[in-house]
């Protein structure tokens, strides 16, 4: 995402889950003894959208060939169910009967994509014979299929165009990677250290309903788990993680060195307990009493938590669970994605200004982040260095995952631009938001649209791509537009 993670080996991305497309492609196989030359040049389709699918990103195209028949698109079906895809794709060449298609999409339990891309922008009416006009009809089954998944109770989505139609294979590379995303949750480790900031009602999260909404698995934690990590962390650990702080962060002259020492021997602890349980993401909190060790372990957390961040694996703090998993979202997106929430409205240059203390994704940092000595933490306890920073300026997207009434989740988004202007130095993330509105109306708005008070704010507008997410979820999708 920047070339601040190029550099510091300790700050490698982790390997995100590939995820697993499933391609089948068909027609009607009564039509290749009427018409020779049809069934190679859909072949010839087929083998170029497959091309393009590999193409999308970090992915595995699993692609089970042609199918003329509805015994082709059994075995098909079977091949598929099989891979353990994250999306089928069905890519619709020419007239095929919902017989063939249905089977797959039963049988998978992934998510299904129909497609249907004909060889060109349009036919060439005074030269085109039947057989010709054939390899165009891919359209005419789609509502086929989608009366027939209806009434089987299928879900599915199509992209309609041609070939090499670049708004169809945006809005194809949009589904492949709605399908990533639900992947990295279905099959997500998420950690929860500690114990719910008291009082904050709208972050209380029933564990089960992770499992059930998103999927994967909740791993509680005690903050003893990361006290006996970082009691076997060693001297030399130590000087190395400065030695990374150093290179990553600008470092303040309120930085106290003991405060940041002690920062980077959590932090090395942090990497343990992460590897040692295998997590994709940290949400945490512990309150503390009179400077003893979990008190020290939970101000200790910022370094580490943003470190963690950067590499790929969000960490939040105030127990914030939905948070965290909004922060990996936005990750897996490549949006980024940082612990944010609101701070004042300024009703002059109408922006919001939004951020937090604590952990931060430095990889959309506008600059080198800086490392700033904190002699109190607002509203928790303990001391030591805060990471302070604004998100890069451009278009930016909110996105948080709230909870209506019924216990359903609910994914919320707003898309607007990081303007310049100034900026508290108090070590907190804070980022100047231009909605488009007025502030306050986007405040309202916001509010009301059932967010928790925290959310993670990542670059680039992602509304479409979080919508297709939650589409695949089967969760609401709300867009706050003013």
């Amino acid at each position: 995402m920047t070339s601040l993670l190029e550099s510091p080996a300790a700050l490698q991305r982790v390997t995100p889950r590939r995820t697993t497309v499933g391609l089948v492609a068909g027609g009607l196989g009564a039509y290749w003894p009427q018409f020779p030359d049809l069934l190679p040049q859909l072949q010839s389709s087929a083998a170029r959208v497959s091309q393009r699918l590999s193409q999308v990103g970090d992915i595995d195209v699993v692609d089970v060939g042609f199918i003329s028949d509805a015994p082709e698109g059994a075995v098909a079906a079977e091949k598929l169910r099989s891979a353990g895809c994250d999306l089928i794709v069905g890519f619709l060449t020419t007239y095929m009967t919902a017989s063939m298609l249905l089977p797959v999409a039963q049988r998978s339990g992934a998510p299904v994509l129909l497609i249907n891309l004909q060889p060109t922008e349009k036919m060439d009416h005074e030269t085109f014979d039947t057989g010709a006009w054939l390899a165009y009809c891919g359209a005419c089954p789609l509502p086929e299929m989608a009366n027939a998944f209806e009434r089987a109770g299928v879900e599915f989505r199509s992209v309609s165009g041609y070939l090499e139609d670049e708004r169809a294979w945006a809005r194809i590379e949009r589904w492949v990677k709605a399908a990533g995303v639900r992947g990295a949750l279905r099959h997500g480790r998420h950690g929860l250290m500690g114990h719910l900031y008291p009082g904050m009602l709208d972050v209380s999260t029933d564990l089960t309903s992770v499992s059930t909404q998103l999927g994967g698995h909740v791993e509680v934690l005690e903050f003893d788990d990361l006290r006996v990590r970082v009691e076997d962390v060693t001297d030399a650990q130590v000087r190395e993680r400065v030695e990374l702080a150093d290179e990553v962060f600008e470092l303040d002259d309120t930085v106290n060195p003991d405060d940041l020492a002690w920062g980077a021997r959590v932090s090395v602890g942090l990497d343990r307990l992460v590897d040692d349980f295998a997590l994709d993401s940290l949400a945490y909190y512990h309150r503390g009493l009179n400077g003893e060790q979990h008190e020290k372990l939970g101000a200790g957390m910022i370094l580490g938590a943003s470190l963690l961040t950067a590499r790929g694996i969000p960490a939040a703090g105030e127990y914030e669970l939905r948070n965290s998993i909004a922060m990996l979202v936005m990750d897996r997106l490549g949006a980024g994605g940082s612990f944010t929430e609101l701070q004042a409205l300024n009703f002059v240059d109408d922006v919001v200004e939004m951020g937090h203390d604590g952990p931060a994704h430095l990889a959309i940092s506008s600059r080198r982040p800086l490392l700033r000595g904190l002699g109190v933490y607002h509203g928790k306890r303990g001391w030591g260095v805060s990471v302070e920073f604004d998100v890069k300026q451009g278009p930016v997207t909110t996105f948080g995952i709230g909870q209506r009434r019924d216990g359903r989740y609910v994914m919320v988004a707003s898309e607007g631009t990081v303007v310049p202007g100034p900026l508290l130095r108090i070590g907190n993330t804070t980022s100047r938001v231009d909605f488009g509105c007025d502030p306050g109306e986007w405040t309202d708005a916001w509010s009301a649209s059932g967010v928790d008070h925290h959310w993670a704010l990542g670059t680039g507008h992602r509304a479409a791509e979080l919508k297709a997410v939650a589409e695949l979820l089967g969760l609401e999708f709300v867009q706050v537009r003013v």
